[in-house]
């Protein structure tokens, strides 16, 4: 369903990390840069490029989201009491789209996007179709009746290359799943070091 198959793997390459942890990577063979002159780029980042690397690396998991809205984000997550870094994850694990991966009702996060977007979720029972819709704990997250056969979804709760974190309970035989509660960064199940704290730094420059 996705259409971004070779663009996601082109995110991994560029970032040199595995970020989904899936085994189709490139970088599992490969993890050098891409390009011509990909192994010799090796040099020591400066602090400038650390922050904005933490700042790429989380953008593109979760679907490498537009710089507009991810910052949006950032600023919301400054407004909220508390560490600035910790409650950017907790919004971005807040979004519908996140949470239809979580559940693991697709394989992919840029599938989850799509999904949502073609309509396929009911969130309390309503029709959803915008991939930032913001959760709040407690609401139920469901598949509709009509898509509940498409093989993207039967194929994705069969996968075994990741877990549902504990703040996600979700019923693969009805479809449906709840935001438990907002997670914090150690409840995330992230392939790879995320740090939130080089993109606090990067936007407070």
């Amino acid at each position: 369903m996705s259409k971004r198959h070779s663009q996601k793997y082109k995110i991994d390459r560029r970032l040199g990390e595995n970020i989904w942890g899936r085994p189709k990577s490139p970088v599992n063979t490969r993890s050098y840069g891409p390009g011509q002159h990909g192994q010799g780029r090796k040099s020591k980042l400066s602090d400038f490029g650390l922050q904005l690397r933490a700042k790429q690396k989380l953008k593109g998991y979760y679907g490498n989201i537009t710089e507009k809205s991810f910052k949006r984000l950032y600023s919301e997550a400054v407004r909220i009491k508390g560490d600035t870094g910790e409650n950017l994850i907790g919004l971005l694990e807040s979004r519908l789209d996140a949470l239809v991966y979580r559940a693991k009702f697709v394989a992919t996060v840029f599938a989850a996007r799509q999904f949502v977007n073609h309509g396929h979720v009911l969130v309390n029972g309503n029709k959803v179709n915008i991939p930032s819709y913001r959760l709040k704990a407690g609401d139920v997250v469901e598949i509709k009746e009509k898509s509940k056969q498409l093989a993207l979804v039967l194929e994705a709760t069969q996968l075994a290359e990741r877990d549902v974190p504990d703040y996600v309970e979700a019923n693969h035989e009805k479809l449906s799943a709840k935001y438990v509660s907002v997670p914090n960064l150690a409840d995330v199940p992230y392939p790879v070091q995320m740090e939130p704290n080089l993109v606090v730094e990067f936007y407070s420059r």
